[in-house]
């Protein structure tokens, strides 16, 4: 990791411009995952991804992987899956059981990316009101599926997404987008391209100009109300 900023604690994160271009978007290490630190993170755009036991990383990568809300695809095979409106809705009430969910995917091919700081660290941020979960059930209320993220002003940051039958996780995007559009948001940061989010319209920005975007957004204030669902998928639809 030669070239990268050490941080100390307390340390402000260095010019995005520093990056390193290989590995994509490197930036800094070290510096814990406190509340403060992973909220001055996200507000410029740079956010922790690290495989136990190395090092805290903290990542700004160039392209950067979005999803503008008005760009969503829903497949016609989702759309049946809506429907058909049997998978239950939810948001915020199962956050600890959806990030661990997660935790059992894996980022790559070395083994899962969320260790107990990191889930320690989003569900101190859940409790503030900053970290989201939304979650899929099944007709007996089981979670079936979902994902998180952190929301700063009118920005949202998507951490990651779990299926545990088909389409579940599609359909928690489709439900997030219904709240982020109630919100006045404009996007959802993807973070780096993947071909599950590039079927559902995401597409690669500049590092500058995803920066730009944020600079637009991340001091707005939102209504907390935004943050519901309706019971049942089907109502998602148009």
């Amino acid at each position: 990791m030669a070239g990268i900023v050490r941080l100390a604690p307390g340390q402000d994160f260095p010019p995005t411009s520093l990056a390193l271009d290989y590995p994509n978007g490197l930036l800094a290490a070290g510096g814990g995952l406190s509340p403060e630190r992973l909220l001055a993170a996200y507000r410029r755009g740079i956010f922790p991804w690290y495989e136990d036991p190395q090092p805290l990383l903290w990542w700004t990568p160039d392209p950067r992987s979005v999803l503008y809300l008005d760009e969503l695809h829903v497949a016609r095979s989702l759309r049946k899956t809506l429907r058909r409106n049997q998978l239950g809705l939810a948001v915020d009430r199962r956050f600890a059981a959806v990030i661990a969910a997660c935790a059992g995917s894996r980022r790559g091919s070395d083994g899962t990316w969320i260790g107990e700081d990191m889930l320690l660290a989003y569900q101190a941020l859940h409790r503030r009101g900053i970290a989201h979960s939304v979650e899929v059930l099944d007709q007996d209320g089981r979670l079936v599926g979902g994902m998180y993220g952190v929301a700063v002003g009118r920005a949202f940051f998507g951490e990651s997404m779990f299926s545990r039958v088909p389409s579940a996780s599609r359909v928690a995007l489709v439900a997030l987008v219904d709240i982020l559009r109630r919100g006045g948001f404009r996007l959802i940061d993807c973070q780096v391209e993947s071909a599950h989010m590039n079927t559902m319209g995401a597409r690669n920005i500049s590092r500058l100009d995803f920066e730009a975007e944020l600079a637009q957004t991340v001091d707005e204030t939102v209504d907390p109300a935004i943050w519901a669902l309706p019971a049942y998928c089907g109502d998602l639809l148009p």
